[in-house]
C-alpha cells in the first residue's frame, strides 16, 4: 500500500473513500491504497462465504466479503476484511450504513504481500473490537486456518487446522468448515506466492 502525505480526519477519509474508484484503508490520519487480490484469494473468499452462509441457515447472521468496511475505533483503523460476519442487529458508524462497528467474526486470507501485516498489526487491531469473538487467518499457500478466539475471561485462545482432511470450527457463529471445501478449486504455487506491498504498520 502507498501512503498519501496529508493528514486526514476520519470524516475526510470517508468522504474521499465513498467517492473513490479504488478502496483505501485509513489509520492515524492517513489513507493507504489497498493492493489487489489474487485469483486464488478470490476463490478462497468465495468458498468461505458460501460455506459459512450454508452452515448458518436461518440464524440471524449476515456474511459479507471485502466490500464492507469495518471501523476498529473512531480515530483508528478503517479497513476491509476478506470476510465479515455480524449477528443480530448490525451497528454502523453513520447513516450511510457502509462502515460496520460490531462484527463477531473476521477472516483474512493471507498472501505474501499482507501476511506479516495481517498477523501482526491488523490482527492486534481487530482484537480490540469489543464485539469480536473470533479472528481467522487463512493461508493461500497451503491448507491451513488459524483461529484467535476470545474466551470468557477476556483473553484469546489460539488454534489451527491444517491439511485438506481437517475441519475448522468457528464457534462464534456455530459453523464447521471442511478445509477441502475451503480450498476447493485452489492450486497452490506460482507467481501469486511472490508479491510485495506497503501497509500502515510499515
Amino acid at each position: 500500500m502507498s501512503a498519501h502525505v496529508q493528514r486526514l480526519s476520519p470524516e475526510e477519509y470517508l468522504k474521499i473513500e465513498r467517492a473513490a474508484e479504488f478502496r483505501s484503508e485509513y489509520f492515524n490520519g492517513r489513507m493507504y491504497a489497498m493492493a489487489g487480490g489474487s485469483h486464488r484469494q478470490a476463490i478462497i473468499v468465495s468458498n468461505l462465504v458460501f460455506g459459512i452462509r450454508s452452515e448458518l441457515g436461518k440464524r440471524p447472521c449476515l456474511v459479507t466479503s471485502s466490500d464492507l468496511r469495518v471501523r476498529v475505533d473512531p480515530g483508528g483503523l478503517y479497513t476491509y476484511p476478506d470476510v465479515v460476519v455480524v449477528c443480530n442487529e448490525p451497528k454502523y458508524a453513520d447513516d450511510h450504513r457502509d462502515t460496520l462497528l460490531n462484527p463477531v467474526l473476521i477472516i483474512e486470507v493471507l498472501s505474501p504481500s499482507t501476511e506479516a501485516y495481517d498477523r501482526g498489526f491488523k490482527s492486534a487491531q481487530y482484537r480490540r473490537l469489543a464485539s469480536l469473538q473470533e479472528c481467522a487467518l487463512v493461508s493461500q499457500t497451503e491448507a491451513r486456518i488459524e483461529i484467535f478466539r476470545r474466551r470468557a475471561e477476556g483473553d484469546w485462545f489460539f488454534s489451527e487446522s491444517a491439511g485438506l482432511e481437517a475441519v475448522c470450527r468457528l464457534e462464534s457463529v456455530g459453523c464447521t468448515l471442511a478445509l477441502a471445501a475451503v480450498y476447493e478449486n485452489v492450486t497452490f504455487g506460482g507467481e501469486e506466492d511472490n508479491q510485495s506491498s506497503r501497509h500502515p504498520a510499515d
